[in-house]
């Protein structure tokens, strides 16, 4: 049994989500193999697509809103000719093109070049109707199973990156960098409508969330033969960060406020634009991550702390090297690198 005072399964695991299974099913996997308890995650990938899923336990959970809202990357494939009715390889059959001249066959990613830069930047997109956008508290996906189709609003997304990898009639693969809401189906059956064929997606892969990166991302079999599980905080590296002395930091659990200059007696005017900070409590030459706070006119206010018995630990309790050790620890290395 776990000595629940001086362990605690808190941290992220990036894991390389196999196809066939739901993200949810994924975490609940993750989850049971580092006996946590409680998870999520930081974006939803449908059971078609594969890649990065990162897995928040612990308190890592608290703060994977902050990723939730990050831009992702995928690797997407296409098949011109063809539209179903979900936007990808799972769907009915809903119209199909005539097969094109050998002449428009070879001069076909041409055409896909040329397209390209009307969709980048900031475009309007109508989200598919198999999705799990809420409608009187349904997904969309519960009313087009039951035949059921709404006419849809258009909403601004952002692509900064739209990238053709390989094209060759009737199949390309795209490289897709997106801004939070930007729906790849959509993208691809946009593109197919443009040049006039129609198309839907038969593979998508997330390669990158936020700073977070596939290379770093581990299988479930790795997983469940050696996790390796990143801090709380580096879901948040983005984010400036102070620290604080034990006084201040006691303070700040206690829900006080606390003046930034009180912390940075000098130059704490360079971070007065920031309104969210990342803070530490510094002992014994080592800096432990407490939480998130806001900023208001250079006072701090407790926004999302870690729960009381971790900081309790931290800040009363002493350094205990096997504990921080660890690395389903909430030890933070204070480095700057976006892991």
């Amino acid at each position: 049994m776990r000595n629940e005072k001086l362990r605690w399964t808190d941290g992220v695991v990036l894991l390389d989500k196999p196809g066939g299974i739901s993200s949810q099913k994924a975490v609940t996997m993750v989850k049971h193999a580092c006996q946590a308890d409680k998870a999520g995650h930081t974006g939803t990938l449908d059971p078609l697509a594969t890649g990065l899923l990162a897995v928040c336990l612990g308190e890592a959970t608290k703060y994977s809103q902050d990723l939730f809202n990050a831009d992702k990357s995928y690797i997407a494939t296409l098949l011109f000719g063809v539209k179903t009715d979900t936007g990808d390889a799972e769907g009915k059959i809903i119209a199909s093109a005539e097969e094109p001249s050998e002449m428009l066959k070879e001069s076909f990613p041409v055409q896909l070049q040329h397209l390209i830069p009307r969709f980048m930047g900031k475009i309007s997109q109508v989200p598919p109707m198999y999705s799990a956008i809420k409608r009187d508290g349904r997904p969309l996906y519960a009313y087009a199973r039951e035949g059921e189709i709404f006419e849809l609003e258009a909403r601004e997304i952002q692509i900064t990156e739209l990238e053709i990898l390989s094209c060759s009639w009737p199949v390309a693969v795209i490289k897709v960098s997106c801004s939070k809401g930007t729906y790849i189906r959509s993208l691809i059956s946009d593109l197919g409508d443009a040049l006039g064929y129609g198309a839907h997606m038969t593979a998508l892969r997330r390669t990158r969330i936020g700073h977070l990166q596939l290379a770093q991302a581990q299988t479930l079999d790795e997983v469940n033969d050696e996790v390796k599980m990143m801090q709380v905080d580096s879901l948040i590296t983005h984010v400036p960060a102070i620290t604080l002395e034990h006084h201040l930091a006691l303070r700040l659990k206690m829900g006080q406020r606390i003046h930034l200059r009180d912390v940075m007696p000098d130059g704490y005017e360079s971070i007065l634009d920031s309104p969210l900070l990342r803070i530490y409590h510094v002992q014994q030459s080592s800096e432990q991550f407490m939480g998130l706070v806001d900023q208001k006119n250079g006072v701090l206010h407790p926004k999302r702390l870690l729960a009381t018995d971790r900081l309790e630990h931290v800040l009363e309790q002493g350094l205990i090297p096997e504990y921080f050790s660890s690395d389903t620890s909430i030890k933070h290395h204070l480095q700057n690198s976006h892991f």
